[in-house]
């Protein structure tokens, strides 16, 4: 296998807002396929198992580009919520806009210096919401894998957002840090505007013309496998291929910061690598 190199680097986008990247590269290949991860809500590309997969896909003869989101709350401190003032500023809409331009720039060259012949993205838990939506519409996405992939971005009950629209913010707490991380009232009003329409999930689901593989942890107690379920009974069956994994959660058992892989994980990297390879139609020898 030839040599591999990582590079970081920044992304002002068309809202003027930097993007922090990550590209995992063969420098001496000049057409090889590039899977994109998107990461979710309160996570960042260097969250737990994110650097270890992209190494792993890497390992496997991808190019690999994992990017924060502008308004994910992490800025230069690379793995701690120092942006909290951005996060309350976050929305689906900011988000879909940004996957977009990142699989269009790719698309076009302009992180890798070469067109790639194909494109494929990972995303978890809300990262595989807003990819179902991408991939839905952007037609540079050439084969779609989703962990933990949420069916619905509405996800507050009418009690919260009384109090949210009350206050003019809502308070989530990050178990990890201890951090109360609030979101604007702008951030609801983007939910409930498009919930119907551009952000519907199952519109996407059935819009979707691609490879879709969804895996989801029977023991998820933060995003229910009924989402995947749902999203799976949405899909065209020709597509699409769910896989459930016995005894593991939201994270497969991956926490931050990383201290290693276990046998569910192993299993999905592997089952996910697989994936690309055939829906890539990827040589592997190559």
């Amino acid at each position: 296998m030839n040599e591999r190199m990582k590079k970081s680097f920044q992304f002002q986008t068309d809202e003027n807002n930097i993007i922090n990247l990550d590209l995992w590269i063969n420098d001496k290949k000049n057409n090889l396929p590039i899977i994109i991860l998107v990461h979710g809500f309160k996570g960042f590309k260097d969250w737990g198992f994110f650097p270890y997969t992209a190494k792993f896909l890497n390992e496997k003869g991808f190019n690999i580009l994992s990017f924060n989101f502008s308004h994910n709350g992490v800025g230069n401190s690379i793995d701690e919520f120092d942006q909290l003032d951005k996060f309350e500023k976050n929305s689906i809409s900011l988000e879909v806009s940004e996957l977009n331009q990142v699989l269009n720039k790719t698309s076009e060259g302009f992180f890798t210096n070469y067109k790639p012949l194909k494109l494929g993205l990972l995303g978890h838990s809300r990262g595989g919401g807003v990819s179902i939506l991408c991939s839905s519409k952007n037609h540079k996405v050439n084969s779609l894998c989703c962990w933990a992939p949420v069916c619905r971005f509405d996800r507050y009950t009418n009690r919260q957002k009384i109090e949210w629209r009350k206050k003019g913010y809502f308070e989530v707490l990050n178990t990890r840090t201890n951090q109360i991380m609030r979101m604007s009232l702008e951030t609801l009003d983007d939910i409930e505007k498009n919930k119907y329409d551009k952000h519907n999930i199952e519109k996407a689901v059935k819009l979707l013309t691609i490879p879709f593989f969804i895996i989801h942890g029977e023991q998820d107690l933060t995003v229910n496998i009924k989402e995947s379920e749902q999203i799976y009974k949405w899909s065209n069956k020709n597509l699409t291929r769910f896989e459930k994994i016995e005894s593991a959660g939201h994270t497969f058992g991956i926490a931050h910061p990383f201290s290693g892989t276990n046998k569910y994980f192993d299993k999905i990297l592997n089952l996910t690598a697989d994936f690309f390879i055939k829906s890539l139609n990827f040589n592997i020898t190559n």
